[in-house]
This record gives C-alpha cells, sequence and structure tokens, in this order.
C-alpha cells in the first residue's frame, strides 16, 4: 500500500489525545457506607463494572475513528499493475487508403473507425493522430473534431514503416502508446520492423464483410488506324463469382460508347474503336464495392510529328525513311561533315548510324541533348575503335565494348516486360525467325538487354533516366553484316526509340508516381505552367529544356481526374491522372503478421483497458467509510450501553 500524501501520517500521534483523557476520566471511587440495605450496595457495585467498559469501548471506537480520518487524508492506494506506462504519450495511426472504403457490419470501415473516435474518445485525453499524408501532434478530440469529420481517402497508400518513423522522430522523454486503425491491406513484414520494446503498439483491424471489388487498371492505344484508335481497357475482377459488369465511355463527360464485361477469368481486356481525334475523359465501370477504381482518366492529344535525325552514310541509312514516315515524323538525313551542329537541339531523337569516328565536339554536344531530355540510338560501325565508342558511352552511363567478334549469332530472345515494348505486343511469343549479324562486338552492360544472342549476350541493350533513354546495339545492322532490316522486329524497335517523352499516345498517369511529364512549350525564365480543373490548381515543379519543359507532380494532384496544363490564361494541353490501384485487391490482408502484437475490436476496448490497468487502486474512501460506521458504532455505546 502507498500513500499520495504520506507526511498526514504525522498527525497519527494525535491518538495519545484520547488515551490521556480515557485516563484522566479513570478516577477511583471513594467508599460510602450506607443503611444496612444490601440491595442498594449489590447495585453500586454492577453500575461501576458497566461504566467502565463503556469508557473502555468509546475509547476504542473513537481511537479507530481517528486513525481512519488520518488514513483517509493521507490517500491510501495500491499501485495499479502497469504503473511504469501511466505516462505514456498516445498516438493514433488511423488508415485512410482507398482499401477502407470497404463496407463493414455498420458501414464504410473508414467513416466507422472516424465515429468511433469521435463517441469514444475521453476529452481529457491528449493524443496524436497520423494519417496517411497528415499529422496533427498533442491535440484531444474537442480540438481534432472538424478534422476527423472532414477527413477524406488518401491516393498515397498505407506505409506503417513511414509513419512510424515519423513518430519516433517526434521526440519524448515518455514511452509510446501507438494505437493502429488500418484492415491491414497491404501490410508486410517489412513494415513492422521498426516496432520496438520502447513503443506498446494496439491494432484496431476493421474488418469487411465482403472482398469483392472490380478495377480499371490500365488503358493503350492497341492499333493505330488511318482514322481511328482502337482502345483496350484492361480490368480485373477480384470477386469470388463472377457478375457482368457494365463498363461506359467518355470524352468530354459525354457518353460515347457502352458494353458489358462478361468475366471468364479474373483479368479481362475490352477493346473499344474510337474516332482518330483528341480525347480527354474516361472509362468507368459501375461496382458496388471500392469507388475509387471504378473511372479510369486518359487523354489522347493531338498527334505532334517527332524530329528524327540520322546521321551516317545514306545509303546506310535509307532503311529509316520507311520506318519515320511523314504522317508520324520530321525525318532527315545527313553525313558527319554536313551535320549542322544547331539542329541537334531541335530533334526529339538521333541515330549515329555506323560513324567510324564520333568527334568529341560531337560527344559533348550528344550528352547536352540527352540531358534535355532527347532519345539516342547508337548503331556502331565495324571500324569504329573500341576506344572512341568507350569514350562516348562513358557519358552517358555503364555501358562498355569489348572486342570485335567475327562469329555469326542469332537473336533469339525478346525482352517483353522492357518498357520499350510496352503495347506493342499482345501475346508473348518465342517462335519467330531469329535475325543473324555476322560481326558484333562483346558488350558489358548492367542494364537489361532489349534484344538478346542465343548466347544470352546483348544485341540491343538501353541506358534509361528520368528524361530520356540512350538504345545501343552490338553490331552494325547493315545489309552485309545483318538481315535484321528484313525482320519484323524491325519496326517497332526504331520506331519506339524515336519517340520522345512527350505526350504520344495515351495519357493516364499515376499519382504519387515520381516520372517525370514533358510539356512541348516554350517558356522565358519568367513563365510558370499551371495545372488546373474545376476543383484543384497547383504549380508543378519545371525545368526548361531546349523547346520544352520538364514537369514533376510528385504527390499531385489530391484528386484523380481530367486536368489542363496553362501558360497563364493559355492552355497548353490535356493531362489525366488517377489514384494508384495498390488497394483495390482486399484480399491482400496477412492476419498471421500481427499474432505477436496486441490487437482489439474497438478503440473503447483500448481506452478501458488502458484506464483499468493504468489506474490505482484507490482505497481512502473505505476509510471514510469505517470512520462512519465507527462514529455510529460510538454514538451507539454512548445511547445504550449503560
Amino acid at each position: 500500500m502507498h500513500f499520495k500524501q504520506p507526511e498526514i501520517l504525522y498527525f497519527l500521534f494525535l491518538l495519545i489525545v484520547p488515551i490521556l483523557v480515557h485516563l484522566f476520566q479513570l478516577r477511583r471511587f471513594k467508599k460510602e457506607y450506607f443503611t444496612n440495605v444490601r440491595f442498594l450496595q449489590a447495585l453500586s457495585i454492577q453500575t461501576r463494572k458497566s461504566s467502565k467498559i463503556k469508557k473502555w469501548l468509546l475509547l476504542t471506537c473513537r481511537l479507530l475513528l481517528l486513525t481512519c480520518i488520518i488514513l483517509a487524508f493521507a490517500q491510501p492506494f495500491f499501485e495499479s499493475k502497469d504503473s511504469k506506462n501511466v505516462n505514456n504519450e498516445m498516438y493514433i495511426i488511423l488508415d485512410n487508403s482507398f482499401s477502407m472504403q470497404a463496407k463493414g457490419k455498420k458501414g464504410e470501415l473508414l467513416k466507422r473507425a472516424v465515429q468511433e473516435l469521435l463517441e469514444e474518445t475521453p476529452e481529457n485525453v491528449n493524443f496524436s493522430l497520423l494519417t496517411n499524408t497528415d499529422s496533427y501532434w498533442n491535440t484531444d478530440i474537442k480540438t481534432i473534431r472538424a478534422e476527423l469529420q472532414n477527413l477524406k481517402y488518401s491516393a498515397t497508400p498505407f506505409q506503417l514503416d513511414n509513419i512510424i518513423a515519423k513518430i519516433k522522430a517526434h521526440k519524448s522523454p515518455f514511452k509510446k502508446d501507438i494505437v493502429i486503425i488500418t484492415d491491414a491491406v497491404g501490410l508486410t513484414p517489412s513494415q513492422l520492423k521498426n516496432m520496438n520494446t520502447d513503443n506498446v503498439p494496439y491494432f484496431i483491424i476493421p474488418k469487411a464483410e465482403q472482398k469483392n471489388n472490380v478495377a480499371v487498371d490500365s488503358v493503350f492505344i492497341r492499333q493505330t488506324l488511318d482514322d481511328f484508335y482502337e482502345l483496350s481497357i484492361n480490368t480485373t475482377n477480384y470477386s469470388e463469382d463472377f457478375k457482368p459488369i457494365p463498363m461506359a465511355l467518355y470524352n468530354q463527360n459525354k457518353l460515347i460508347a457502352k458494353t458489358i464485361v462478361d468475366y471468364k477469368n479474373k483479368k479481362q481486356t475490352i477493346n473499344f474503336t474510337i474516332p482518330k481525334q483528341p480525347f480527354h475523359g474516361y472509362v468507368s465501370i459501375e461496382d458496388n464495392d471500392l469507388t475509387y477504381d471504378n473511372k479510369l482518366f486518359f487523354s489522347i492529344a493531338k498527334v505532334k510529328k517527332n524530329n528524327v535525325i540520322s546521321i551516317g552514310v545514306p545509303e546506310k541509312n535509307n532503311f529509316l525513311s520507311r520506318i519515320y514516315t511523314n504522317d508520324e515524323f520530321n525525318y532527315s538525313s545527313t553525313t558527319l561533315n554536313t551535320l549542322d551542329y544547331n539542329s541537334i537541339d531541335k530533334q526529339d531523337a538521333i541515330v549515329l548510324n555506323e560513324l567510324d569516328e564520333i568527334p568529341q565536339a560531337l560527344q559533348t554536344t550528344l550528352k547536352a541533348f540527352v540531358n534535355k531530355g532527347g532519345n539516342l540510338i547508337v548503331i556502331p560501325s565495324e571500324t569504329a575503335s573500341v576506344a572512341n565508342l568507350n569514350t562516348l558511352m562513358n557519358q552517358f552511363g555503364n555501358i562498355q565494348f569489348k572486342s570485335l567478334e567475327s562469329d555469326e549469332k542469332l537473336i533469339t530472345k525478346i525482352n517483353f516486360s522492357h518498357p520499350l515494348f510496352a503495347g506493342v505486343f499482345e501475346n508473348k511469343t518465342n517462335n519467330f525467325q531469329y535475325p543473324k549479324v555476322k560481326k558484333e562486338f562483346t558488350i558489358a552492360s548492367s542494364n537489361p538487354a532489349v534484344l538478346t544472342f542465343e548466347d544470352q549476350s546483348p544485341f540491343l541493350t538501353a541506358i534509361k533516366n528520368t528524361t530520356s533513354s540512350v538504345y545501343v546495339f552490338s553490331g552494325p545492322i547493315n545489309t552485309e553484316n545483318s538481315n535484321f532490316q528484313q525482320s519484323p522486329l524491325i519496326v517497332p524497335v526504331f520506331y519506339k526509340m524515336a519517340l520522345s517523352k512527350l505526350n504520344n499516345g495515351i495519357n493516364a498517369n499515376t499519382i504519387g508516381n515520381n516520372s517525370s511529364y514533358f510539356v512541348a512549350v516554350n517558356l522565358s525564365k519568367d513563365e510558370i505552367l499551371t495545372v488546373k480543373n474545376q476543383d484543384e490548381q497547383f504549380i508543378p515543379v519545371q525545368q526548361l529544356l531546349n523547346n520544352k519543359v520538364q514537369l514533376f507532380f510528385n504527390d499531385y494532384p489530391e484528386k484523380a481526374g481530367n486536368y489542363t496544363i496553362y501558360n497563364s490564361q493559355k492552355p497548353i494541353e490535356n493531362i489525366s491522372f488517377n489514384y494508384p490501384r495498390t488497394e483495390s485487391n482486399l484480399s491482400q490482408v496477412n492476419e498471421s503478421l500481427l499474432s505477436d502484437y496486441k490487437t482489439s475490436d474497438s478503440i473503447t476496448t483500448i481506452f478501458d483497458t488502458l484506464q483499468s490497468n493504468r489506474s490505482d487502486n484507490q482505497i481512502w474512501k473505505w476509510f471514510i467509510i469505517f470512520a462512519l460506521l465507527f462514529l455510529a458504532l460510538e454514538m451507539a455505546i454512548i445511547k445504550f450501553v449503560k
């Protein structure tokens, strides 16, 4: 037993006062003899004995009464079983990712969690609240009520390790109670590594009644015809039973096509044919589960011609004119001697086609060209020196040419997952007519190969960065050294290599993706580009390049939709943003991960548990009750005992 006011126990010395009073009252009786009446003498002896017992009883009651009063004022208590954590600070982590749109027994999981926090959190409890994107430090439920009521779903996935790192960075001399409210969708063991014994985590895992969901994943141009685009829309059905789902296509908020998706497999691709015109709209499905992935916004801009120049012997450049046609490219060919260096900055792609020697001045110019977003395609000459080629490669990355070999090799493998082939092949196949190369350089590179020889050495590899790409062949592809020009592969390979990162084709950006975006516009140093629609407006990070601007969106915008890029009040081009589809699969929950942690079904249970485990057992009230009982007992003795 402990006392909050132990100094009051010194008043126990006052117990000597009733003892002294009692002793003074114990006077000796003087014998007085009366007449010979024996009954009166007997009555006197009996009364004297009962009076003595009464005084001892009163003394005992008064001592106990005074003792109980003194102990009550000293506030005695028994220490709680979790007293060492009584000063812990509370942190509440609330997952507001889109998977919390799923419906539980009482509605959407996030809305129910917010309602429970508002109703059950004690008003005198101070805590810090952290969501996927926001932090509210050292607050209480009254102060943060409005923010909780207006809490929106976040496009940022729930990353528990990042939020725990924020809490650790918030320095405090006390330990931390961390209440984590999440459906645990996408929770991985690596996110739990930051948990340690200094923090006491409590998990509240609200569960969805149904884990069904259908998501629109992506869209791409399957085929470009003279007057039409053939669109392919990829969807995924995470439900156990495949029900038909209505799908609609909107351009400028006008319905232009509609169909029913009959799922036979988990993944289904739906095709639409639309006019070959600019598009600024979305595709949507009707699904009553998660709603955030029911729409996919995308744009198709007016086709812009890419500027491509090939530097080399005219006879060897002829095949490129058949690929880079006038309807999609502004193609030109020049020799090294007639090259206009001033025209390089205007190009989107440059082909170095079998140059015997690459001058240092050209290498420097090409480095600046690539850094500003241009694509470079290098086809080596069999007479080129290895040292000269490697000097060029050192400008861009870790590709090194070795010796020239004269062994004929077959090109047998296509890297279908390489970004160069995105949207090119409907099906993967290894059964095609293998092109061959008679002479080739050995290439050492850590970059993934695009095309590979039969001995697994690279025939075509690439160095990619945020703004551009450098593509490198290992050998000449002229008709004397190779039949690659007669292969069906040559058209998609050279076509895709020449496309710049300007918005050619489908534009459907993902919010939170760190990739950059290029806008073909000339700006002065004082001008900036703005991205906006009816609901939101922001200024992205931007970098001026030659004849274009590179934009970085980071975590903007906050809301998916169709936007327009403006230069002041002048619209430049349309752009679309979508939420990442990382939360679509509600089944990606590993409940065994939390077997070593404390879990609860509600915030009320956690508050009650903490209150009971960390509250001292106050017993001063019992001493007040005992004091009253002894007081009542004293009054009874005075009244009834003779």
